[in-house]
């Protein structure tokens, strides 16, 4: 099987040569590459390479165009800053929307036209282009709780929820509709699946989480599905207590960062979800010999089964030892 057969076949229940490997690698695949993150993050050609060549290195089963979480929000005129070797960031206390009433004048912008949404269509162009039907393509879009609270600020989305829930029912909806056309942008350019990113999700309650962004949440993946496209959804932080919320997303494949035990997410999830993660991306992965890394991910394995797939609770830190990183492909390679 190829990885790209390899992944699909996981993801519809049936039947693989043995586990598909697809760990997150952004800054990691940059040093790999030997590019500086600012670069790896501005230029599609710098990713692409970038994904391509650290995913022959170590016989990962697809390549991703994520970058960081900046594209959309810098498009539609957010104050972002630049590092020469990190990855940008959005200045919260100039945030877009920290007037509301701007929500009102915002329009979405074209896909294809602001130079950080368009240099990620490109981006999975050329990583089509390059990986063939080998590997796998992923595209990635914003969930809309990380989104708002990108443009909000995080600080103020959370009194939104109590102050103003109408606006952030708004603002959701606005969100959402400008990632289901990004992500139409990318799976025309020919992303064979689109992550979900929705790091602030975790950081809200389980009512919250229920109330406002579930919603919106199912009503976006919804939409990729009608598109054809396959979801996996990566919500960082601790889940624990939306993780039988999250099974009902409709996500082909969801991500378990490590404070979210793989076990709790099966029991809490039924059998039929494929999940991936959970090891430690710093202390069981970075930090940890290769006999560590394999206990770890051979327990991840255990408490995912019967759908699993190989991978780090987040992205696998720059600076992770290249043999501990083949500890996770070999693993894969060797069990079922």
């Amino acid at each position: 099987m190829t990885g790209r057969e390899r992944i699909l076949a996981a993801l519809a229940g049936q039947e693989t040569d043995h586990l598909a490997l697809m760990p997150i690698t952004m800054m990691f695949a940059a040093d790999t590459a030997a590019v500086r993150y600012g670069e790896y993050a501005r230029n599609s050609g710098a990713l692409a390479d970038a994904q391509l060549r650290v995913a022959e290195k170590f016989d990962f089963d697809y390549v991703s165009a994520i970058s960081d979480p900046a594209r959309e929000a810098s498009d539609l005129g957010a104050s972002i800053e630049w590092f020469d070797d990190q990855p940008p960031a959005i200045i919260e206390s100039r945030a877009l929307l920290g007037d509301k009433s701007a929500l009102g004048r915002m329009r979405i912008p074209d896909p294809f036209a602001g130079p950080r949404m368009s240099d990620r269509v490109r981006a999975v162009e050329r990583l089509e282009q390059g990986a063939g039907s080998d590997k796998l393509v992923e595209g990635w879009v914003e969930g809309p709780c990380a989104m708002a609270a990108d443009l909000r600020g995080l600080n103020a989305l959370m009194l939104d929820f109590f102050d103003d829930p109408a606006f952030v029912n708004d603002l959701f909806e606005f969100v959402t509709e400008m990632e289901l056309r990004f992500a139409k942008a990318q799976i025309d350019a020919g992303a064979d699946l689109i992550g979900v990113g929705d790091a602030a999700a975790s950081l809200i309650g389980p009512k919250l989480y229920r109330d406002f962004v579930l919603p919106f949440e199912r009503k976006l993946l919804n939409g990729l599905h009608a598109m054809g496209t396959r979801v996996r959804l990566h919500i960082c932080g601790n889940t624990r207590k939306i993780l039988a919320d999250m099974g009902t997303t409709g996500a082909d494949m969801i991500d378990l960062d490590s404070p979210s035990p793989v076990e709790d997410a099966r029991r809490a999830m039924g059998l039929k979800q494929v999940l991936l993660g959970n090891i430690d991306p710093v202390r069981g992965l970075k930090d940890a010999t290769v006999e560590a890394v394999i206990a770890a991910i051979a327990e991840c394995h255990r408490a995912g089964a019967p759908h699993y797939i190989v991978g780090a609770g987040c992205e696998i830190p720059r600076g992770t030892p290249d043999e501990n990183v083949r500890a996770l492909s070999q693993y894969a390679k060797t069990h079922h």
